[in-house]
C-alpha cells in the first residue's frame, strides 16, 4: 500500500480529516472545560461572600444601637478593624475578634453610614481601593493598579430597626484569576500535545481502514488480471487457427473440420468461463439461497454422495485412482436448498480430489452428522497443498503453482464456486493439507 500513490494520498486525507474533527471536538471540549471550571469557580466564590456577608451582617445588626456608630463591642467581632476619624486618620483597634472567616488574606470588609461615607474597614483592605460607596448588591471593581475586585453590599438596621448604614464583603480575585491561568496554561500546552497524538493516531487508523480496501483493490486487479488471461488464451487460440486456415489456398473438407472442431472447444472454454463468472455474480449479491422461494427445497446428501461416486466412477477408473464412499450417518440427511448447486458443489471437490490425486491413490467421499449439522468430507492422497497456498486456494482463477495445465489446471474458479455456494447455503467449507500428505476438504451444512 506504502507504494501506491492513490491510497497513499487517500490515507493522508482520511488522517488529516480525523485529524481536523477530533481538533475541534477537542478544542470544543477544552473551551467548555474552561467555561465550566470557571463558572463553578465564580459561584463557589460568590456563596463565600454571602455567608461571611449573611454571618457578619446577623452578629453586627445585634450590636448596633445608633445610625452611622459603631459601638466599642464591635471591635471583637472584626479583625484589623480601623475606624476612620474625621480627619481622615485611622486608629488601629486592640487585636481582638471572635470571626475567623475574613481572617484569609483576600478578604476584606467597609462600613458605610447612610450618606454612603466610609466609616470603617477590617480584614486585608486593600488601601488602592476607591472609597466611594455604589448601592449595587453585587460588584466587580478594579483598583487604580489593575487589581481586580469582587464584592457584596447590604444594609446594616440598628436594635430598633432604624437604618444604620451599609455593609459590603469583598474578596480579591487575584487566587481566582491565577486558578484560571493554570487551566488555561494546561489547556494550552495539553491541547497540542494532544492533537499530535490524535495525528499520530489518525494516521495508523487510517491505515487500518485502507487494509481491507486495499486487500480488495488488489484482489479485483488479481481477479481482472486472471480473468483476462483466461479469456485471451481461448480468444488467441481461436484467432490463429483462422488466420492459419485463411492463409491456406484450399481446404479439404477433412481441414475444415478439423478448424471448427478448434473453434469449437475454445469457444466452449470461453462459454463455460463466463457461466461461472456469472454464477459466481449471481451467488455473491444472494446472501442466502433460500431467499429464492418461500418454499425451500429439500436436498437429500445421501442421494447426492451416492450419485456423485457413481457418476465419476470412470473418471476415477481413467485416472488410475480408487474412488469411494462412507455413508457413516444413521438416517438420511436433507438440507433446505438449490441441489443442483449443492450438487456441483461436491463435485467440485471430487473432481479436484481426483485430478491432484496420482495413480494408485484414493478418494474418499465420507458422510456423517454433527449437533444438527450434515458433514460432508473428501479426503484424497494426492499432492497435498503447501502451507502458504492453503489460505488461498478459494481465491478466484488461484491455482497452486500457477498450474494451468489441461488435466490439472482448469480455469482456477472452482473452490472458489464451492465456497461460495457453501455460504450462500449457511455452511462453511474448509480445508487442511499437508504437502506431499494430501488434503482434506470438510463441507458443513445446518440440517
Amino acid at each position: 500500500m506504502n507504494q501506491n500513490k492513490l491510497f497513499n494520498r487517500t490515507r493522508t486525507q482520511l488522517a488529516l480529516s480525523y485529524a481536523a474533527v477530533m481538533g475541534l471536538i477537542l478544542s470544543l471540549l477544552g473551551f467548555g472545560v474552561y467555561k465550566a471550571i470557571a463558572r463553578a469557580y465564580w459561584v463557589a466564590i460568590d456563596r463565600e461572600l454571602e455567608s461571611v456577608a449573611g454571618t457578619l451582617h446577623d452578629s453586627l445588626e445585634i450590636k448596633l444601637q445608633q445610625p452611622g456608630k459603631l459601638e466599642p463591642i464591635v471591635n471583637e467581632l472584626l479583625p484589623n478593624l480601623r475606624i476612620i476619624g474625621i480627619n481622615g486618620s485611622k486608629k488601629p483597634p486592640p487585636e481582638k475578634h471572635i470571626l475567623t472567616a475574613i481572617n484569609q488574606n483576600y478578604y476584606y470588609i467597609r462600613l458605610f453610614d447612610n450618606s454612603g461615607k466610609l466609616i470603617a474597614t477590617a480584614g486585608t483592605y486593600p488601601e488602592t481601593l476607591p472609597p466611594t460607596f455604589k448601592p449595587q448588591p453585587w460588584q466587580t471593581i478594579t483598583d487604580n493598579q489593575g487589581n481586580i475586585y469582587h464584592q457584596i453590599s447590604v444594609s446594616l438596621h440598628t436594635q430598633t430597626h432604624q437604618d444604620w448604614g451599609y455593609f459590603q464583603v469583598g474578596r480579591s480575585l487575584q487566587d481566582f484569576n491565577d486558578y484560571l491561568n493554570t487551566v488555561k496554561l494546561i489547556l494550552k500546552v495539553g491541547l497540542p500535545a494532544a492533537l499530535i497524538l490524535v495525528g499520530f493516531s489518525s494516521w495508523w487508523l487510517a491505515g487500518l481502514a485502507m487494509k481491507p480496501i486495499y486487500a480488495s483493490y488488489r484482489q479485483i486487479q488479481q481477479f481482472t488480471a486472471d480473468a483476462a488471461h483466461e479469456l485471451r488464451t481461448p480468444l488467441a487460440a481461436s484467432q490463429a487457427t483462422v488466420e492459419s486456415a485463411l492463409l491456406m489456398p484450399e481446404l479439404s473438407e477433412k481441414e475444415a473440420r478439423e478448424i471448427l472442431r478448434t473453434i469449437d472447444r475454445q469457444n466452449r472454454r470461453l462459454t463455460q468461463l463466463v457461466a461461472d463468472l456469472l454464477l459466481l455474480a449471481r451467488m455473491d449479491s444472494q446472501t442466502d439461497i433460500q431467499t429464492k422461494s418461500d418454499r425451500p427445497q429439500l436436498c437429500c446428501l445421501n442421494d447426492l454422495v451416492c450419485d456423485l461416486v457413481e457418476e465419476f466412477a470412470a473418471l476415477a477408473i481413467a485416472s488410475k485412482v480408487m474412488l469411494k464412499s462412507e455413508m457413516r450417518a444413521p438416517q438420511q440427511l436433507n438440507v433446505a436448498g438449490d441441489s443442483d448447486r449443492l450438487y456441483r458443489l461436491v463435485a467440485n471437490l471430487i473432481v479436484n480430489a481426483i485430478q491432484y490425486t496420482p495413480a494408485g491413490g484414493k478418494v474418499t467421499v465420507i458422510l456423517d452428522s454433527s449437533h444438527q449439522e450434515a458433514i460432508i468430507e473428501v479426503r484424497d492422497t494426492g499432492i497435498g497443498i503447501a502451507a502458504k497456498d492453503i489460505d488461498r486456494i478459494f481465491d478466484r482463477f488461484y491455482r497452486v503453482n500457477s498450474d494451468r495445465s489441461r488435466h490439472t489446471g482448469g480455469s482456477g474458479l472452482g473452490l472458489a464456486i464451492a465456497q461460495t455456494i457453501a455460504r450462500a447455503h449457511r455452511g462453511t467449507l474448509t480445508a487442511r493439507s499437508e504437502f506431499g500428505q494430501g488434503s482434506t476438504f470438510l463441507l458443513r451444512l445446518p440440517l
